[in-house]
């Protein structure tokens, strides 16, 4: 495929002269020549400038942003400095420049060389730390772990060791990067003594940070009675820190385990006492507790939720002092007591409602509303909150009702009176906002978050798409009221989405601002449905934004790594590393590289260029396959919406793992599907002998057997989709992709089939060819899969089949390949007419071929006399006028509705109109195309 997280623009041919100008000009520096350097420098510098200039005119969408054409160029900086280092050897600013400019290409052992060099120069600590992070970096990136452990580590072990001993560390960043070398050679008890020893005392920046690494290492080390003595002392301090009731629990139940006993003489342990037994255990707990009972105001909650976690504990290993610590229903409302007018009140009690029996749970909600301060009921019945205080403890409750499944067991008509209440309390809950700021959220939106899940879990049940119009306009009030509100917006974009209507969801993800890594963990969001709902130039845009936010990643991480370096900041350095790796091997970014490549492909070749032309631009090589597929990383958040279902209605891990084959397979599908495109533009005819290679003229050598391996990889990828299809889940979400395509794919797989039936032509004659196209009676079943009205109107239900817009997009993708294999076939059979002439099969052939044009243009009038009548029709449907069943809309919530509605409508047309032009391109091609 294309070289690593490289996508060309097609803009990007007209940079190749400026870089091969600033190329020559750079290389003329290195060439041995007697000529001053700063004047050689100098004349570079403005060479550069020159070219930037260049650059800059030609506009920031054709700039370079990909790693490839970014470390080129770094490469070209390092040769600089080490000609500068070798003019003037002494300078300490040209080998720290050096020493940088190697960091950001990644030379690791030219680093330490070059640290090392400049700390002879200037022996400033800083310096000679830098060689040794190097080794520690040569360590860590060695394919070799033995190689690690027996040389590098131990090198820079000892490169430190020489700097204790002449007592010469003088930072906490050579202490942290000491601690680092000996904790990666699993050296626990020599770590322990450096944090605990004088050098120890150095570790200042972070709060604990002696007693956070003094407990990592005692954990390593199974020392659970230092552990546990340490956690006490550290609770004492700070009884609200929940990493250290962690700690606490965790050791005591491995002493008790383990049936330890604490020494007759002397302390139990290097930190103080232990507790060993659930005695001491509880009567710790008791006083932690009764330490904040004794306080008037600002309870912690830590203590409180401590007790819960024991019970538990406690509970999982049958222990009968479970019950010393009281009645979590009792626990639980004391604590809501305390502090259910905290939005932290919900996720606190939520971890532990597995705590309560199903037959308590009717019980623990009235316990708790009995604390909810409402006012008298209104006219419709509903109690309303005087405050914000009220407020919040009546969302918590409302919250944990739906957490223990009470919602989900309403009825119909139950829910939909749930809805109303929710609804009463959105409302009134707003005047508590009315001195917000447009970027602050409203006191009552979960409200009315909450209401569109319970008119979401009705369409789901009923199948009634009027739940799903109304939730749309619920929704849609509450961001206008709530500009800023994240989930709002979520929730509309996947709802959008699920509808097939892609242009209102380009605005909401751009107002949600997504902040660097969330490009990678949301951003599958807005690609994932871009192309196949048929708005092209969006998914465009929507590839760009998420690929330039990969493509700065090399850069951006080479800035922090300097930057680390510069600081000391160490220990960050392979954080950093760690963390490009895993944006590298994102399968988010996969999926964007391909989807965008295949765009190009489909809207651009053959139509503004020819096919090989565009195949050239993108570097794409049919033979490599550069997806690392055993270390793709699935960096989604499918956590990221707001739920408060109960364990069995949640996303488990067979939800996620059959979302992440899902997309692999998928992607899978879709790169060989690139890759045998671009196999088919890199045959050259007339073909040369079987066993030697054809090269294209982009330099892209074609092996014969290539087309054939890859179609082999594409009909078993097909079979392994048709195979997962079949799986059966309780739960599905989104339109599976595989099912649909399906039809398409194999079109697709007979259509590139065809480039080797070729091959067999002069043996088995013209019958052989009039076989390879039977894919074109699949044509009108999938053109027959994508008739139907978007938008179907039936029993005062308006109801949206975004499916056949899918279909038609993978129908237009079938016909751009079917022509450009017709083309290639074209390119074959002409220079063969003579032969076949002399065989009198000439008649044969121009019957074969006059069918083939003929249905296919067929087909392609059908499909847009459709598209056509579906634009007609969409444009004639006045969806505000339509009634909807139960309708208890006011007239506000149905401007919002109609407002969702509209924008449905609208994106239903922009999708048709642009399906419509990039077909009608094809049309025209056919035309021109001459077999």
């Amino acid at each position: 495929m294309a070289a690593r997280g490289h996508v060309q623009d097609p803009n990007d041919r007209r940079l190749r002269p400026i870089y091969g100008k600033i190329h020559i000009t750079c290389l003329s520096l290195y060439r041995p020549s007697g000529s001053d350097l700063c004047y050689r420098t100098g004349m570079c510098v403005i060479e550069c400038s020159k070219g930037l200039q260049e650059l800059r005119g030609v506009g920031s969408a054709a700039l370079p942003d990909d790693s490839a054409s970014l470390s080129g160029l770094f490469v070209l900086v390092t040769k600089l400095y080490e000609a500068a280092v070798r003019k003037v050897p002494t300078s300490e600013e040209y080998h720290s420049h050096l020493f940088m400019a190697y960091a950001r290409v990644g030379e690791y052992k030219k680093m330490q060389q070059a640290g090392m060099a400049l700390y002879k120069i200037v022996p400033k600590n800083p310096y000679y730390f830098w060689s040794v992070m190097s080794l520690v970096m040569q360590a860590i990136s060695a394919q070799d772990e033995k190689l690690s452990q027996t040389m590098f580590l131990p090198l820079a072990e000892r490169m430190v060791e020489k700097m204790v001993k002449e007592e010469k560390i003088e930072a906490e960043a050579e202490v942290q990067l000491y601690f680092m070398i000996l904790e990666r050679l699993g050296k626990y008890v020599e770590a322990l003594e450096v944090v605990q020893g004088p050098l120890g005392e150095k570790l200042t920046s972070e709060l604990q940070s002696r007693e956070n690494k003094c407990m990592m290492l005692y954990r390593r080390l199974e020392r659970w009675a230092e552990c546990n003595a340490l956690s006490c002392k550290l609770l004492l301090k700070n009884p609200d820190d929940w990493q250290f009731y962690i700690l606490y629990f965790d050791s005591l139940f491995y002493l008790i385990d383990q049936s330890w006993a604490p020494p007759q003489e002397g302390a139990h342990s290097a930190e103080g006492e232990v507790h060993a037994s659930t005695a001491q255990a509880i009567s710790f707990m008791e006083d932690r507790i009764a330490t904040e009972e004794a306080k008037e105001s600002k309870h912690l909650r830590g203590p409180y939720l401590a007790r819960l976690e024991l019970i538990r504990r406690l509970r999982e290993r049958s222990c009968p002092e479970a019950q010393q610590l009281g009645e979590p229903l009792e626990l639980m409302f004391q604590f809501f007591v305390k502090f259910g007018d905290k939005p932290c009140c919900i996720t606190d009690l939520e971890i532990f409602l597995d705590l309560l029996t199903p037959d308590q749970h009717v019980q623990f909600i009235n316990r708790l509303m009995e604390a909810v301060p409402l006012g008298a009921p209104g006219e419709d019945g509903v109690a309303l909150p005087g405050d914000t205080r009220a407020l919040q403890r009546h969302l918590c409750v409302t919250q944990l009702s739906r957490s223990l499944g009470q919602q989900h067991a309403l009825n119909t008509e139950g829910k939909l009176g749930l809805i109303k209440e929710l609804k009463a309390h959105y409302r009134h809950g707003l005047q508590f906002g009315k001195s917000c700021l447009k970027t602050e959220l409203q006191f009552s939106d979960m409200y009315c978050l909450m209401a569109a899940h319970v008119y979401i879990d009705l369409w789901l049940e009923t199948g009634e798409s009027n739940m799903l119009w109304q939730c749309l306009g619920l929704l849609e009030e509450g961001l206008s009221n709530s500009s800023s509100n994240a989930q709002f917006k979520l929730l509309l974009l996947l709802l959008y989405c699920r509808l097939g209507a892609f242009e209102p969801v380009v605005d909401l993800y751009s107002s949600l601002d997504a902040k660097h890594v969330q490009h990678d963990t949301i951003g599958y969001l807005l690609t994932r449905y871009a192309e196949s709902l048929g708005q092209f130039a969006a998914a465009s845009q929507s590839c760009n934004f998420s690929l330039r936010f990969f493509h700065s990643n090399q850069k951006d991480t080479s800035e922090y790594i300097i930057q680390a370096y510069k600081y000391g900041a160490f220990e960050k350095i392979p954080e950093f590393i760690a963390f490009r790796n895993r944006l590298n091997h994102s399968l988010h970014f996969a999926q964007a590289r391909t989807e965008r490549m295949l765009l190009d492909l489909f809207l651009e070749a053959d139509t503004s260029s020819p096919l090989e032309e565009s195949v050239k631009s993108m570097s794409l090589c049919p033979e490599e396959d550069d997806i690392p597929w055993d270390s793709l990383r699935d960096n989604r958040d499918l956590t990221v919406l707001v739920s408060w279902n109960p364990k069995d209605r949640q996303l488990n891990e067979e939800h996620k793992q059959h979302s992440l084959e899902d997309d692999t397979l998928w992607l899978r599908l879709r790169s060989l599907t690139l890759r045998l495109i671009g196999c088919v533009s890199a045959l050259t005819h007339p073909p040369t002998s079987r066993n030697s290679e054809k090269t294209t003229e982009n330099g892209v050598a074609a092996k014969p057997s290539s087309l054939q391996s890859l179609l082999s990889q594409l009909e078993n990828t097909l079979n392994q989709a048709t195979q997962f299809t079949e799986k059966q889940l309780q739960v599905r979400t989104v339109t599976d992709r595989l099912a649909l395509s399906s039809g398409c794919c194999q079109c697709q797989l007979s259509s590139l089939q065809l480039p080797l039936h070729l091959q067999e032509l002069e043996t088995a004659g013209l019958d052989g060819l009039i076989l390879t196209f039977f894919f074109l009676h699949a044509f009108p079943d999938m053109l027959e899969k994508c008739k139907g009205d978007l938008l179907e109107v039936k029993d005062d239900q308006t109801k949206p089949q975004q499916f056949l817009l899918e279909n038609l997009v993978y129908f237009v993708e079938t016909i751009c390949i079917v022509l450009w294999v017709s083309n290639y076939c074209g390119s074959v059979l002409r220079p063969l007419k003579s032969s076949l002439q002399k065989k009198k099969k000439k008649k044969k052939e121009a019957s074969t071929v006059t069918v083939f044009s003929s249905s296919l243009r067929s087909l392609l009038n059908q499909a847009l006399e459709h598209i056509k009548s579906q634009e007609i029709s969409l444009t004639a449907l006045k969806l505000g006028a339509l009634s909807l069943e139960r309708q208890t809309q006011s007239e506000a919530e149905g401007t919002f509705t109609k407002t969702a509605m509209d924008k449905v409508q609208s994106s239903y047309l922009r999708s048709l109109q642009e399906i419509g032009e990039l077909l009608k391109k094809r049309a025209d091609t056919l035309k021109s195309l001459k077999i």
